[in-house]
């Protein structure tokens, strides 16, 4: 991988960290395209330039991260499934980094959130701020997080239909998607680091910060353009991209018999 495919990766990642149609998926997908196999250096790569991401949250939330201690409450509580399960499943998670598993959970994941936007209603949805999202609400959405650890699933997809499903409005669920990123996303990438970090020469480390800067200001960028988007629109339109990427990437995956 070279410096310019580093930088396109750290858009891609940036752009689509926050949107419900899994950075990891595209990543994976986008790989696949440039001919950069997937090596445990690389898987690292991709998840260590999410940190660029997560900074863009800290970035744009600075003043709820650093005053609310009970949101940090909520934060934690939503994190221990995933910690726990992404701790005791690693090995497991990492096997299932395809393309075809990445094609088949976009096309999953797109007509769920078509499913749950048909049912959605505004006045039942009346958690409206993530200062009212219970600790037991903060944990069931964690749960949801931890269907993301699948390749293709999404983070924040997960995240987002979990807490529509658990009452919370779009918005609500959408920002509470993004902090709950914060400790999710460094405590991944750090492991994820120290787990590989002999892996990493210095031209992955100079392509590291690359991917690292670019997602950073794409990260940004991507939550204000969710969040003006989700002010007048649903999900829907992101449940039928995710569906059409899916299904095309599963064509070519299987045309081309690159069933791992």
């Amino acid at each position: 991988m070279n410096i310019l495919e580093a930088i396109i990766l750290g858009i891609l990642e940036g752009l689509t960290e926050f949107l419900p149609i899994s950075s990891t998926g595209h990543l994976i997908l986008a790989s696949w395209i440039m001919g950069i196999q997937q090596t445990e250096a690389h898987k690292a790569f991709e998840v260590a330039i999410q940190l660029g991401s997560i900074l863009a949250v800290v970035f744009l939330y600075r003043d709820v991260l650093f005053k609310n201690v009970e949101l940090w409450k909520r934060l934690i509580i939503a994190f221990i499934p995933t910690g726990t399960l992404g701790f005791l499943l690693y090995k497991l998670i990492k096997s299932l980094f395809s393309p075809v598993i990445v094609a088949v959970m976009l096309i999953v994941g797109g007509i769920i959130f078509l499913i749950v936007e048909k049912f959605y209603k505004e006045e039942k949805h009346q958690i409206n701020s993530v200062d009212k999202i219970s600790y037991k609400t903060a944990f069931f959405i964690g749960l949801f997080q931890s269907l993301a650890m699948i390749p293709g699933t999404s983070r924040s997809g997960a995240t987002i239909i979990g807490g529509i499903l658990l009452g919370l409005n779009r918005k609500t669920a959408a920002e509470f998607s993004f902090l709950l990123a914060v400790p999710t996303m460094f405590i991944a990438t750090f492991y994820d680091i120290y787990k590989h970090h002999n892996e990493f020469q210095l031209d992955n480390w100079i392509n590291l910060g690359a991917g690292f800067i670019t997602a950073f200001i794409f990260g940004v960028i991507s939550i204000k353009i969710l969040l003006n988007f989700i002010s007048t629109y649903s999900f829907v339109a992101f449940g039928i991209y995710r569906i059409i990427v899916g299904l095309i990437f599963l064509y070519f995956v299987l045309y081309n018999n690159l069933m791992v």
